[in-house]
C-alpha cells in the first residue's frame, strides 16, 4: 500500500521520488470517486500540498506516507462527494462523468507538451467504464467510497473504516449495498469484439444518415443522455427510443456536414469520437446488452474533453 525509502541506519525519512510516486494511484483513486478528472487532479494537489505543509519532523513521524496520502485524498473526496449532489442540482442539463481516452490518445490540453505525464493517467479497466460510473453516481458518498476503496483498491475494511470515519461492519454493508446495486445494473455481458463491431455499424449508419439502420441497431428503449454543460447547445433531457435517438443522430449530422466521427476507446470501451477541423467536440460512449446498443452518453461540455482537445491521433 505504502513506498518507503530510509537510509542505512534505519531511520526513515520520506524520500521525494517514493511520495511523488503515488501519484498515479491517486489520480485513479479520486477519478473513480469523483468521475471528473479535473477534480481528481485538484485532490492530489491538495493532498500534495497537506504534505508538504507538514513540518518534517511529523512527515518521518509517518510510517506509511502511502497511507496516508491515500486517506487525505480520500476524506477530502468524501467531502467533495457530499457537496456534489447540491452542484450538480444546479448543473444546465444532464452530468455524465468525464470521459477518458486509450492511453495512447491522452493529451494534456496545455500548450507546452503533446502528451500527458503518463502519472496523471488513469488506468482503464472494468471499474471505469461509463455505465460503471454512471451507477456509482447514483450512491451514497459512503458507499462510493467504501466500495471503490475495498473492491477495486483491495484495502481491508479495517482501513476503510479508518477513513470513513465508521465501523468496518458498518463498510462492510456499505459495500455490500454498492454491490448491489451494481449487480442490478448490470447487462448480459459482450465481447469487445462485438461492441466495437456494432459500435463500428452504429457510426457507418450515422455517417450515411440512415435512420432505419440505426434503429436497427439501438434497444426499441434505448436512452441517449448528452452532457453539454450549458456551454454548447444539446438535448438538455434524456432522448427515450430508438427512433427519436437515431432522428436526433441524423438531426447533428446534417447540422455539421463537416463533422469527423472517428472509431475509439471511451472509458476503456469501444465508444465514437466527433471531430470539427481536427479538435474534438463531441466523445459518445456506448452500453450494449443482446447486441443491440441500449445506452449512449454523449459528452459535448468543452470542460469535459481537455485529454481529447488537442485533436485525437488518426
Amino acid at each position: 500500500m505504502s513506498t518507503r525509502s530510509g537510509p542505512a541506519d534505519g531511520r526513515f525519512e520520506p524520500s521525494l521520488s517514493a511520495v511523488m510516486s503515488e501519484r498515479r494511484r491517486l489520480i485513479n483513486l479520486a477519478y473513480r470517486l469523483l468521475g471528473s478528472l479535473a477534480d481528481a487532479e485538484d485532490v492530489v494537489q491538495e493532498t500534495y500540498a497537506r504534505w508538504y505543509a507538514m513540518p518534517p519532523d511529523r512527515q518521518e513521524a509517518i510510517d506509511s506516507p502511502g497511507a496516508w496520502l491515500t486517506t487525505v485524498a480520500s476524506r477530502i473526496c468524501l467531502d467533495l462527494l457530499g457537496s456534489a449532489r447540491a452542484r450538480r442540482e444546479r448543473y444546465v442539463g444532464e452530468w455524465i462523468p468525464e470521459p477518458l481516452p486509450d492511453g495512447t490518445e491522452w493529451v494534456t490540453g496545455r500548450s507546452d507538451a503533446a502528451t500527458a505525464d503518463p502519472a496523471d493517467r488513469v488506468t482503464l479497466d472494468e471499474s471505469i467504464n461509463m455505465a460503471f460510473l454512471v451507477v456509482l453516481e447514483s450512491m451514497t458518498p459512503a458507499e462510493r467510497v467504501a466500495f471503490i476503496l475495498h473492491d477495486v483498491f483491495r484495502y481491508s475494511f479495517t482501513e476503510v473504516a479508518e477513513i470513513v470515519g465508521r465501523t468496518p461492519a458498518a463498510c462492510r454493508q456499505l459495500a455490500s449495498s454498492a454491490r448491489r446495486r451494481i449487480r442490478a445494473s448490470q447487462a448480459p455481458t459482450t465481447t469487445t469484439a462485438q461492441q466495437a463491431n456494432i459500435v463500428r455499424n452504429f457510426k457507418q449508419a450515422w455517417e450515411a444518415k440512415d435512420i432505419n439502420a440505426l434503429i436497427a441497431l439501438l434497444d426499441p428503449h434505448a436512452t441517449a443522455i448528452a452532457d453539454g454543460g450549458g456551454r454548447v447547445n444539446t438535448a438538455l433531457r434524456p432522448i427515450e427510443g430508438a427512433e427519436q435517438i437515431a432522428r436526433y443522430a441524423v438531426k447533428i449530422a446534417g447540422r455539421a456536414p463537416n463533422l469527423t466521427i472517428l472509431e475509439r476507446t471511451v472509458n476503456g470501451r469501444p465508444g465514437l469520437v466527433a471531430q470539427l477541423g481536427g479538435i474534438t467536440v463531441t466523445v459518445a460512449a456506448f452500453d450494449l446488452a443482446a447486441d443491440r446498443i441500449t445506452r449512449i452518453w454523449v459528452v459535448r461540455n468543452p470542460e469535459k474533453l481537455r485529454p481529447w482537445t488537442e485533436g485525437t491521433r488518426s
